[in-house]
């Protein structure tokens, strides 16, 4: 019988500490669901004034005078608990690096650290150096997992040395940031001249951080089984597809999870009227709530659709704007909220002008508004043109709130398209399409916007939807299966 492995999760950032995006609450998330299944699950991640100022962890020192790179000051390591959890966070005091003020990977201007390199080498060394054979810590990993740039040098570190047995995982979120740096750097990350090579660590006549991740780790992950597949190709390789596809017998899709205790219908703290798969009546008492807040007209008959979206080129927002011209002349209401391009806030202020009263968008952030529209709107729309995984469209199914996605990466894997087989049989949960444009995105909002009128059939989608287990327990089985079967190929 093979132990529950031991494992290091290297995280730039980790919910609730530090967050820019979904990789903060993989990181808070996985590691908590990985313990509960008897996985000896530990956190690393940069000791920023965010981590280290927090008071909700009581820090004690885990290791001292800790030398990582050539001419980098030495480190202090502290050990405590991720808030909320059980689950040991290990930091990197190192003030030289990390003791500013901005966020983990940019200036306030905006502009990226210049000494990023050293400082996710940092990062990355020290998870090498904890699972070396003759580290004298008082924990060693089986099992090193990194994520994104920002880790991969430490699968590079482990592989270099031949007293680290312990085995790596390198889990990608997003292939589009490759973590390029001047080659000139490979001494100062105390690199060996011969891991620049086209299967070491160079890309393109750069050093990428990414690239050291994939060549070097046992194993790679990412957060969809069809992003998987999609990354093997020029249209969503990112110029890494060549190693995906030398790599593909090592590389798998393993659906994200999210937070269900957040996420609940039943017990969402922002939500002013709760409800269930049984009784959607606070749902409808949702809808008039968030009409009644955005100054819509309250009408419990017309379909009210919802976004929640960085209003980025990647999200199609173009594509929405056009569709939405298309079909404008059909009787619905929009309760959108995001931020982003510019140029795209502008586009989608005009269509919501042209709307006129049914419409509203909100510039911004704002974590209740959020909520609500997940839970008062009666569909979702999500029309991205990639998606390495995605989490709305798991909260709107969550939410009974069929999302309207293209059939990309995690979107892809999580909505079954309401076709009337699947309607008929019940197993569709939302309405999907293929190409990004404005024809295919109107033809499924027009599907959508048909079927709302037929109500047991709608009502049937919704609870298909709500139905759905995307907890982190799904995911977290799937990675405690990998790590087994690196410890013990055989198994």
């Amino acid at each position: 019988m093979i132990e529950p492995p031991k494992v290091l999760f290297v995280t730039p950032e980790v919910y609730p500490l530090v967050k820019t995006g979904g990789l903060a609450d993989v990181s808070y998330s996985l590691p908590s669901a990985l313990r509960e299944l008897g996985v000896d699950a530990r956190v690393l991640v940069p000791g920023y004034p965010a981590v280290l100022d927090q008071t909700s962890t009581v820090w004690q020192t885990f290791a001292e005078d800790v030398w990582l790179l050539p001419g980098v000051p030495l480190a202090r390591i502290l050990q405590g608990t991720l808030p909320g959890t059980e689950v040991p966070l290990y930091a990197i005091e190192l003030p030289a690096l990390f003791q500013r003020d901005g966020g983990p990977y940019q200036a306030p201007d905006g502009t990226e650290w210049v000494d990023n390199a050293l400082r996710f080498g940092v990062l990355g060394k020290f998870a090498a150096l904890m699972a070396h054979n003759q580290s004298m810590l008082s924990w060693r990993p089986d099992i090193v997992h990194t994520n994104d740039w920002q880790g991969g040098l430490a699968n590079a570190y482990i592989a270099l040395d031949s007293n680290i047995e312990a085995a790596s995982v390198s889990t990608v979120h997003n292939v589009s940031f490759p973590g390029d740096f001047p080659p000139e750097l490979l001494g100062a990350l105390d690199l060996p001249g011969h891991a620049y090579q086209v299967e070491g660590v160079e890309f393109y006549g750069r050093l990428s951080f990414l690239k050291a991740g994939l060549q070097f780790a046992d194993a790679i992950t990412t957060v969809s089984p069809t992003y998987a597949e999609e990354i093997q190709t020029s249209e969503f390789g990112g110029g890494f597809e060549g190693l995906f596809q030398a790599r593909s017998a090592d590389l798998s899709g393993i659906l994200n999870g999210i937070d269900t205790d957040v996420w609940n219908p039943e017990t969402d703290r922002y939500l002013p009227h709760h409800y269930t798969r049984q009784d959607l009546s606070g749902k409808a008492a949702n809808k008039a709530a968030l009409q009644q807040r955005l100054q819509l007209p309250i009408d419990s008959q017309i379909p009210l659709l919802g976004l929640v979206s960085r209003l980025t080129y990647q999200k199609g927002i173009d594509v929405l704007c056009s569709a939405l011209r298309n079909i404008g002349h059909r009787p619905f209401q929009l309760a959108m909220i995001g931020s982003g391009d510019p140029a795209l806030e502008n586009e989608l202020a005009a269509v919501t002008h042209e709307l006129g009263a049914r419409a509203h968008l909100t510039i911004g952030y704002d974590e209740s508004l959020s909520h609500l529209i997940e839970a008062g709107s009666d569909m979702f729309l999500m029309p991205s043109r990639f998606e390495p995984c995605g989490l709305n469209q798991m909260y709107s199914m969550r939410y009974g709130t069929p999302p309207i996605v293209r059939r990309t990466g995690g979107l892809a894997d999580s909505v079954v398209d309401a076709a009337p087989t699947t309607v008929d049989d019940g197993t569709a949960t939302g309405f999907t399409f293929g190409d990004a444009h404005a024809g295919a995105l109107g033809e499924a909002l027009s599907r959508a916007l048909a079927l709302y009128e037929h109500k047991v059939p709608w009502r049937r989608l919704q609870s298909n939807g709500m139905s759905q287990d995307f907890t982190w327990t799904r995911s977290a089985s799937a990675y405690l299966s990998l790590y087994k079967s690196l410890i013990s190929p055989s198994a």
